[in-house]
């Protein structure tokens, strides 16, 4: 079976390249995951998002995937928060492991196929730390081992940046050390003390450090080398740039990984004091952080990964309240085009869910888009998974299907089998983007509930109103039911008489 031919940007070469895995027809792809000493932030579900959409479209083009995405569960970082906290480490790690799988499910991010430990993948550290001793590449000193940069002579080829250019520009930001051999050779293993949480190794009682970790647990499960590594932007460097130098030097052999995909950052739009708009990178430090869960308690999940579609992924993206609100705009719009559909195709007496659509030919107005909508769509994502095109496709097939839907009467002839064709389409573009993953309904009324929510508003008074406006409707008391609405409209809710009954949303 021929798979479509894609493209991807590769940060290596800093140029898009045709995609060729090493073995046809499968992916191997490496995601790095989060420290999991606390919650996730908005600029990690950007990256996690992006890779649910590779693998998703991966598989949907007929790839079989092996999605590995690690959880970095030993760390400084989760050892000072437990302490502070008075719990073991790996109870703190537990703990915020089950935060991040709760809120990429809120998400609509599917678990990665292999999600490995450090903690559980001690033993492999241990042999690779092992290997680059015996080849020359580390050194062990008091307890500590190290990665021995000037072994490796193409340090600097992901992130373009040269030793000798580091070490006369480090002014003292690297600071200087009685035992390593070079200020930028780092930690492979830190020797620990019997009261933290470690375990014995040739070296004595420790742990891994941070790089070594990826080289390990991505060998154990995709071998010497893979497809795609990915991760945010600011993991170049150090982080993926050493673990090239490791896993090569370990290996003895490049490339360590085919392809690499960095995540841009997320900007947040803020004003100054002089009222003007401006720009600043997200930072704990800046006090404009907001963690995903904070996020998702005022804006729908689908929403948040419709906003992060709207900007391609390797370039930086402004988190500001209109583009927030604007992405719940249009994913309230995609559900109110699929409800649409379902209720012009009950009144033809079609079940979309189980019917076998007829043979008929398509309504002529629609038979093009129909026919080269799914083709257009795929190219955009075969190119560098140009989300923001592939989202402006799915807005053309929306127009169609609610120009399809004016009308109220009963569709006929080839109408019932152009709007089945409209809603496949529909859904089976959601299915790749990660939209659309909900019963309408459902969705509407969660997207409604955050609107009533955000505009404090009581949902039980308005159901109080709906109700009493009905019953002035059925004693024919019409002024009284004209009260109500303009008492509902006052309140910039919306109400839709149906043949089903009332519903009602907020404008």
């Amino acid at each position: 079976m021929s798979i479509r031919p894609i493209t991807l940007f590769d940060t290596m070469s800093d140029q898009k390249r045709p995609f060729e895995p090493a073995e046809p027809g499968k992916v191997s792809m490496y995601v790095c995951g989060v420290t999991v000493y606390d919650l996730t932030h908005i600029g990690h579900a950007r990256v996690y998002i992006f890779f649910d959409v590779v693998q998703r479209y991966l598989r949907h083009l007929g790839y079989e995937v092996t999605y590995v995405r690690n959880h970095t569960d030993v760390d400084d970082k989760i050892i000072k928060r437990a302490a502070e906290k008075g719990i073991d480490p790996l109870e703190l790690s537990r703990h915020f492991i089950e935060a991040f799988d709760e809120d990429m499910g809120q998400l609509g991010v599917a678990p990665a196929d292999v999600e490995p430990k450090v903690s559980e993948h001690i033993d492999a550290i241990i042999a690779m730390v092992e290997r680059l001793i015996e080849r020359g590449h580390a050194y062990a000193v008091e307890g500590d081992v190290y990665f021995r940069i000037s072994s490796f002579d193409d340090y600097g080829k992901l992130s373009g940046r040269k030793l000798d250019d580091m070490e006369a520009g480090r002014s003292g930001r690297v600071e200087a050390s009685d035992i390593k051999e070079h200020p930028f050779d780092f930690a492979l293993w830190k020797g620990a003390k019997a009261d933290e949480l470690g375990w014995e190794s040739p070296w004595g009682f420790g742990r891994p450090g941070w790089h070594i970790e990826c080289s390990a647990m991505s060998q154990r499960y995709l071998g010497d080398s893979f497809d795609i590594h990915g991760g945010g932007r600011d993991l170049i460097f150090p982080h993926h740039e050493n673990e090239i130098a490791q896993s090569e030097a370990a290996c003895g052999h490049a490339p360590f990984a085919n392809y690499w995909m960095h995540i841009g950052m997320v900007n947040v739009a803020e004003t100054n004091e002089a009222g003007d708009r401006i720009e600043r990178k997200m930072s704990k430090s800046l006090g404009n952080f907001w963690t995903t869960r904070e996020v998702m308690q005022g804006i729908h999940p689908e929403a948040i990964r419709y906003f992060m579609h709207t900007v391609l992924y390797r370039n930086p993206i402004t988190y500001a309240v209109e583009q927030l609100e604007e992405a719940t705009s249009r994913v309230e719009y995609l559900y109110t085009c699929l409800t649409r559909i379902d209720e012009a195709l009950s009144r033809a007496g079609f079940d979309a869910a189980d019917h076998v659509p007829p043979t008929t030919d398509l309504v002529a107005a629609r038979q093009e888009l129909i026919t080269t909508f799914m083709e257009r769509f795929e190219e955009a994502l075969a190119d560098d998974f140009n989300t923001p095109r592939a989202l402006a496709l799915v807005g053309e097939l929306a127009r169609a299907i609610n120009d399809a839907t004016q009308s109220k009467k009963k569709p006929k002839g080839e109408e019932p089998y152009t709007l089945l064709k409209l809603r496949e389409l529909l859904l089976a573009a959601g299915a790749i983007l990660g939209l659309l993953q909900r019963e309408p309904q459902t969705a509407l009324r969660e997207l409604r509930d955050l609107k009533v929510k955000a505009l404090d508003l009581d949902a039980d008074h308005i159901e109080s109103l709906i109700t009493q406006r009905k019953e002035a409707r059925d004693a024919k008391d019409w002024a009284r039911a004209d009260a109500l609405r303009d008492e509902l409209d006052a309140l910039q809710v919306e109400i839709m008489d149906g043949t089903e009954g009332t519903s009602w949303r907020i404008k």
